[in-house]
């Protein structure tokens, strides 16, 4: 970069729009054509309901990009929240916060509000009501008095609630005398949906303000609490976040510290921003998160000063994992935003002995990959009696794979024809089935029109996968994004061709070091597809096979073919269990108690 490229002024954009998109298509082909022309670096979500965007660049370049999508009528009323700064001098900062390259993302909710499915999501029409920084400041002067509509009487049914991450809440906060102030203390967002539930009756007829950076998160979550109906009526946020707060009150006003943000700046302060946090180890007033240094177990960011980061072997565990009496190891984690777990190799022989101090320990997280044309959410109703009986030890996490499918027709044949008129023979509607995917795909796999209807050209071949051997490179970013943005995983679960791919995934683990670190893999019904490049045994990875016997009734995936893959494995860190079942995960006895086994050396 030029020196005159360095002197323009640079600046960091955010805003977010929920509005019903009518044409997803086209509104990534604008943002494509507008962040590309302006040089524009950074995070660009769309789902159907609407956008959530953070992007950097030249001060002018951003303002160009605010003219021109206040032109269209989507964004009528958007916020746009803009701040001239200095241009990313911490490159391994800038690339974790997604500021080194341009990512545009269809998604099917812009921020995650649960990590499980809710039986109905919060209708944001419903969220709280907007006070502006200047409103808000307001009640917290007079502890809730000045509220026209539904104002309390009295302070005491005032709360406030930061529906923040606990490791932005360490560094910055409000803080009102008197008045009670909730920090539901959560790793990540998806995790407040359960806070809520569980704190309702704090909550209860009360007046709740609540806070977060821009205002998003509380869009979300306060239309979740106003949706659990009486006593909880009462319910604003503050429009533009902590942000606009700062910005209307520059000696910072209410707010105490610094605000965390999702950019290479990685924290904003006031005029008079005292630092109200300290070392996690020697306590010393510390808030200065550039070093990423993150907890060995859950891998959330931690506070450790320049001098305690100098004592090697020192162990980093966070608040919460000491808290239910987990321990960790030490480590910089400075590659990516959140998907590192342990940094080193970890055989499963010696995997006991070496982890035996986490005592009482979480979960184990599993990334689970999907079937050729099927998706997440069918592949979790498959395993549905898995997840139940390994519920108290694992969660497993679906997504869908990246390469949609088309739909295909196989018309129905009576007394030995299938030619039935049209009316007869034409596909169901569109609108009544679920996009399938897959992983991976025939080498001239074209996307386009591929959500359109086939029909099949002949009877089903079991012998196809072994032709789907394109689209793994693909496939790979996909999952090095999920990591970064639902990670860390503890392990992978692959199912017939996700095993495949989980496969090629563990044959490369030594490349994705800090960008998709797994302690074990398990491959149901798999099959070895682009692995000539590796011998037998040469894979260095925790492995458990699940799969038909040769006599079995899986008629899809031949036994053969699944032994075969796992011999690919190191022979001293590999289980195998072979059922008569068909081409599913077992889990009556003892196929399930020995899943159990293999799990429980990791935990």
């Amino acid at each position: 970069m030029s020196d005159l490229e360095r002197a323009e002024p640079y600046g960091v954009l955010l805003y977010y729009k929920y509005a019903s998109v009518p044409d997803l298509d086209e509104l990534v082909s604008f943002y494509e054509r507008s962040c590309n022309s302006l040089g524009l670096l950074g995070r660009v979500r769309l789902a159907a309901h609407g956008v959530n965007v953070t992007v950097g660049g030249k001060l002018s370049a951003l303002e160009e990009h605010i003219d021109v999508v206040k032109s269209n009528a989507l964004f009528e009323g958007t916020d746009f929240k803009l701040a001239s700064c200095d241009q990313p001098l911490n490159d391994k900062v800038a690339k974790e916060c997604g500021f080194t390259s341009l990512s545009i993302r269809v998604v099917e909710e812009l921020v995650t509000f649960s990590s499980h499915p809710l039986v109905r999501s919060p209708d944001i029409s419903f969220a709280g009501r907007h006070l502006s920084a200047l409103e808000f400041h307001s009640v917290l002067q007079s502890a809730g008095k000045l509220l026209d509509e539904g104002s309390p009487t009295s302070s005491e049914r005032l709360v406030l609630l930061d529906a923040r991450n606990l490791y932005e809440t360490r560094i910055g906060k409000f803080h009102t005398p008197g008045l009670e102030t909730l920090d539901p203390q959560i790793r990540q967002y998806s995790d407040l949906h359960d806070w809520i539930d569980d704190n309702s009756e704090r909550l209860q007829g009360k007046c709740i303000l609540m806070y977060c950076t821009g205002g998003i998160r509380c869009e979300m979550a306060s239309a979740y609490i106003k949706g659990k109906g009486s006593g909880f009526e009462n319910v604003y946020q503050l429009y533009g976040g902590i942000q606009r707060y700062l910005e209307q009150f520059p000696d910072g006003g209410f707010f105490k510290g610094k605000n965390f943000v999702f950019d290479h700046r990685i924290s904003v302060g006031s005029s008079n921003a005292n630092v109200i946090s300290t070392c996690l180890l020697c306590s010393c007033p510390f808030d200065d998160y550039s070093t990423r240094c993150r907890c060995a177990s859950c891998r959330m960011l931690v506070l450790v000063c320049d001098s305690c980061r100098q004592v090697e072997g020192s162990i980093y565990t966070c608040e919460l994992c000491q808290k239910h009496s987990k321990c960790g190891l030490s480590t910089p984690a400075t590659e990516n935003c959140k998907s590192e777990v342990l940094p080193r190799e970890i055989k499963l022989s010696t995997l006991s002995s070496e982890r035996q101090g986490f005592g009482a320990s979480r979960k184990l997280r599993i990334l689970c990959l999907h079937g050729f044309r099927q998706n997440a959410s069918s592949f979790k109703g498959r395993t549905a009696s898995l997840a139940k009986k390994l519920r108290n030890i694992a969660e497993l996490v679906f997504v869908d794979a990246p390469h949609e499918l088309c739909f295909i027709f196989q018309p129905p044949v009576i007394d030995g024809h299938s030619e039935l008129s049209t009316e007869h023979r034409g596909p169901p509607p569109k609108e009544k089935c679920k996009k399938k995917f897959a992983w991976l795909v025939p080498p001239d796999f074209t996307a386009g029109s591929e959500a359109d209807w086939k029909e099949a050209d002949g009877p089903f071949d079991p012998l196809q996968y072994q032709q789907q051997t394109g689209g793994f490179d693909s496939s790979l970013a996909y999952l090095k994004s999920m990591y970064l943005q639902e990670g860390p995983f503890d392990g992978i679960l692959g199912f017939s061709q996700g095993a495949a791919m989980a496969a090629l995934v563990c044959a490369h683990k030594d490349k994705l070091k800090g960008e998709m670190n797994f302690r074990f893999a398990i491959l149901c019904s798999g099959f070895t597809l682009n692995l000539a490049e590796f011998e037998h045994g040469s894979i260095n990875c925790p492995s458990l096979h699940i799969f038909g016997r040769d006599h079995g009734r899986d008629r899809q995936i031949p036994n053969k073919a699944s032994a075969d893959l796992s011999e690919y494995f190191e022979n001293g860190s590999r289980v195998v269990i072979q059922h008569d079942s068909g081409h599913i995960i077992p889990t009556r006895s003892p196929y399930i108690d020995e899943i159990k086994n293999f799990l429980q050396q990791f935990l």
